[in-house]
């Protein structure tokens, strides 16, 4: 090498640098080079636990331009750091939150009822529904809907008025003396009591409607029959069925005590002896319900059985052999009622067999020329085509009230509308 030549030693401002993560970092293992001040403390403010979720939105947007990383405060940078990743990241929320609103809707129309109830945010659980009674249902028509498991709503009672149904289910279980609401003895509450959620309720609504009756002395009598729970037809009783969940004879006596209430006020539907007087609210047994106790009395019932619809004789009810069984009629029972998928079977296709519709019209039959209103429970949930096409079936054929989840469902007037097999 001779001496003119110069010799060129890099150094170490020389070593090449490469970006990772918006910071410097040598191609070697040594430590970063300073950085700007302010770049700094926005590395530093961005590792906070404050800003953490931020710098993980960033990544998903990260500017990979060299330049914009060597040079952060060049107007480029400041570009992609405040104008795109800010855009790209609200392109995000938009698609999270149309996602979210996609599987709403799929629970929506999937579980309609049950959102119903929960996003009932006009009225608190834990209100009084008596002062609410004269709105709730001002200009809801009737439906032939039994409200299936009622106490399981949010706010029993109150939600199959409001939905218009003419028949209301309560399960009863006696503790310490007293009845309470719920479908097995797990679930028990010592606040849900038939009282609580269903006799007083009622009361106040009835005092509410007949408030004019009430301030007039006792022997008067009024011209026009006492108005019942709903406005839109004061006429219609509302029923009452009362599930006696545990032995029955124990049960009776507390029923009939708490029932007295409604009964001094006139507002039970009783049997006289010869015909039935009907008023705002038909109480109906079922379950373990003695019979034995319903028939008792012979000149004044005002609790009625819950017939069994498969095992009514095809004779008529004044026959000799219906006289060796008890006699399901009028005068002492209400309903006549029977599981759907036991009697009838299952729907083959998803269609009714003629077998099955003789089955269906001979029952109906059977039960209304004793007086009976017509119930089937335990029939198909699901798919929802399937449900509303026996609903359809049902109703045509003459069944009196459909057995009901699905409130809003139930109450349709003409579910041939509604096909979806699936939702």
């Amino acid at each position: 090498m001779s001496p003119s030549e110069t010799t060129y030693i890099p150094s170490e401002d020389d070593v090449p640098l490469v970006v990772l993560d918006d910071e410097y970092r040598l191609a070697t293992s040594e430590s970063p080079p300073p950085l700007h001040g302010s770049y700094e403390r926005r590395n530093v403010a961005q590792r906070s636990l404050l800003f953490r979720w931020a710098s993980y939105a960033s990544t998903l947007t990260n500017c990979r331009h060299a330049h914009c990383n060597a040079h952060p405060l060049t107007p480029r940078a400041i570009l992609c750091r405040y104008i795109r990743r800010p855009f790209w990241g609200f392109v995000i929320l938009l698609g999270l939150l149309n996602i979210v609103s996609i599987s709403l809707g799929c629970l929506f129309t999937l579980f309609p009822d049950d959102f119903d109830d929960r996003l009932d945010a006009w009225l608190l659980p834990n209100s009084r529904l008596s002062a609410i009674s004269q709105r709730d249902t001002r200009g809801i028509p009737v439906s032939r809907c039994h409200s299936h498991n009622d106490y399981w709503r949010d706010v029993p009672l109150h939600s199959a008025l409001q939905a218009g149904c003419m028949g209301v289910e309560a399960d009863i279980w006696l503790s310490d003396q007293d009845l309470l609401v719920g479908h097995n003895p797990f679930v028990l509450n010592r606040r849900a009591t038939l009282r609580s959620l269903y006799l007083n309720p009622l009361l106040d609504i009835l005092h509410q409607r007949n408030s004019h009756i009430l301030d007039l002395p006792d022997d008067f009598e009024p011209t026009t029959p006492l108005a019942g729970v709903f406005a839109a037809d004061p006429t219609q009783t509302l029923i009452l069925l009362i599930d006696f969940k545990t032995d029955g004879d124990e049960l009776w006596p507390y029923v009939m005590y708490q029932l007295q209430p409604l009964r001094e006020a006139g507002y039970l539907t009783f049997y006289n002896g010869t015909a039935i007087n009907e008023r705002p609210i038909t109480i109906v047994a079922s379950g373990n319900a003695p019979i034995h106790q319903v028939i008792t009395n012979d000149s004044y019932r005002d609790i009625f059985y819950d017939a069994p619809l498969d095992k009514l004789a095809l004779t008529s009810p004044t026959s000799d052999q219906d006289q060796l069984s008890i006699e399901y009629d009028f005068s002492n029972s209400y309903y006549a009622s029977v599981n759907f998928g036991k009697t009838i079977g299952g729907l083959h296709r998803n269609r009714f067999s003629e077998d099955q519709l003789i089955k269906i019209r001979s029952q109906i039959e059977n039960a209304h020329s004793r007086g009976l209103k017509v119930r089937y429970w335990g029939t198909p949930s699901w798919p929802r085509g399937l449900r509303n096409h026996v609903w359809h079936v049902l109703v045509r054929e003459g069944v009196d009230l459909l057995n009901v989840d699905d409130l809003r469902e139930g109450t349709r007037q003409d579910w041939r509308k509604h096909r979806s097999w699936l939702l």
